[in-house]
Parts: C-alpha cells; sequence; structure tokens
C-alpha cells in the first residue's frame, strides 16, 4: 500500500495503454494527470528523450 509506480513510454501507443491501465485499475490513483515530459535542455543534449513519457501512479491504501 502506497507504493509509487513510474512507467516511461516512447510511443503513442505504448502511452495509451499505460494511462488507459492506471485509468481502469481501481488501486491506483494517478500522480500525474498529464504525462511528464523531458525539458527543452533536455531535448537538446539529448534528442532521443523528446519522445518520452512519464507517468506515475501510487496505490491506494485498502
Amino acid at each position: 500500500p502506497g507504493g509509487l509506480f513510474g512507467v516511461i513510454s516512447f510511443h503513442s501507443l505504448e502511452d495509451r495503454r499505460v494511462k488507459t491501465a492506471f485509468l481502469a485499475d481501481e488501486r491506483l490513483q494517478r500522480i500525474t494527470r498529464k504525462p511528464e515530459t523531458a525539458t527543452e535542455e533536455e531535448q537538446s543534449s539529448n534528442p532521443r528523450s523528446r519522445s518520452a513519457k512519464w507517468r506515475v501512479a501510487c496505490r491506494r491504501q485498502s
């Protein structure tokens, strides 16, 4: 109970599956409503990071 669960996705279909799973599972409470993305600084130093999306959820206490 109370554990954090984070997922990084790199493709839109992956992100959709993560979002759907977070919404469907009643044991999870989303911490991030919208996915976190890389900053402009990170994207300029690491171009591959521009497609990364990070979603976080917390397990609800029963």
